[in-house]
């Protein structure tokens, strides 16, 4: 038996039905998206936002507050899609929008973190720990970058390579030296319990305005320059107290010599009141790094 195919028994495409247009429909239908949309089944509907922006702003506030940043990052991330209007409204709420910051803080997200900070005009009420995460962040990837840790000179080179934005700055030149009623309380707590726990660094960071990282860092600093200081009095008593022996065991001292031990026990001493008030005086002179 020998097989022909249909263009040798068909050998006009007309006279077979369906034969010259069907690849051409094939593939117009195959271009159209119509045509495939009517094909597919409709896509599920997504869950609704139920809830106000202001009645999410409430869950994120509560929750930063509280400090339990997972729990508000699984917040953030189970929110269902909003509306346009609602996803407008959640955008331009700044207790959401600071709670997005921080969660991208913490989890290490620096660049979802400014794209946040630059975006969005913040009040004044949430400058200061805003602030801090920016140059925090900037000082991490520095850090990471030269893989060693910055010194107070690498700090303020970061800061002027990488300025505040004007969104969460008002314009007002920012000093890195604690103010006088904040030393205040940071003094008096210090005298009663130079090793804070976390519950109280942030008690204190609510009292004075600074984060419980800044609080944390001057105690640290505080108890390294009181021990430098007792160091530097151990010594100058020790020669102090040489001194001293030395003229006693001189039973016939000159007139210079007879006046020098007095006159180094005089000075010895002015040295060591000196040092004595110079560590207190260091000591609150508080530098935030």
């Amino acid at each position: 038996m020998v097989f022909r195919s249909p263009l040798e028994l068909y050998p006009t495409p007309l006279l077979v039905p369906g034969f010259a247009d069907g690849p051409a429909l094939l593939a117009a239908r195959a271009r159209s998206p119509d045509a495939r949309a009517a094909a597919l089944p409709p896509p599920p509907a997504l869950p609704a936002l139920s809830f106000t922006a202001e009645q999410v702003a409430g869950v994120c506030e509560t929750l930063e507050e509280t400090g339990d940043v997972e729990r508000l990052g699984r917040f953030l991330w189970s929110l269902p899609v909003a509306p346009p209007g609602a996803c407008e409204a959640l955008d331009k709420h700044e207790a959401i929008q600071r709670a997005r910051a921080v969660v991208a803080y913490h989890t290490g997200s620096f660049r979802e973190l400014y794209r946040i900070l630059e975006s969005h005009r913040f009040t004044k009420e949430s400058h200061g720990k805003l602030q801090a995460m920016w140059l925090e962040a900037h000082y991490q990837e520095a850090e990471k970058l030269r893989g060693r840790p910055l010194g107070p000179v690498d700090k303020y080179r970061v800061r002027k390579k990488f300025p505040l934005p004007r969104t969460i700055w008002d314009g007002e030149q920012k000093t890195h030296c604690f103010k006088e009623r904040t030393r205040g309380l940071l003094r008096e707590w210090y005298l009663q319990d130079p090793y804070p726990n976390p519950s109280k660094k942030r008690e204190l960071a609510q009292a004075t305005g600074l984060t419980p990282t800044q609080v944390g860092n001057w105690f640290k600093n505080r108890r390294q320059r009181d021990r430098a200081a007792a160091a530097k009095n151990r010594l100058q008593h020790h020669g102090l107290s040489q001194s001293g022996l030395r003229g006693l065991s001189d039973p016939n001292p000159g007139p210079a010599e007879a006046a020098s031990p007095s006159a180094s026990v005089s000075s010895s001493a002015e040295r060591a009141d000196g040092a004595t008030v110079l560590s207190v005086t260091d000591s609150d002179s508080d530098f935030d790094v």
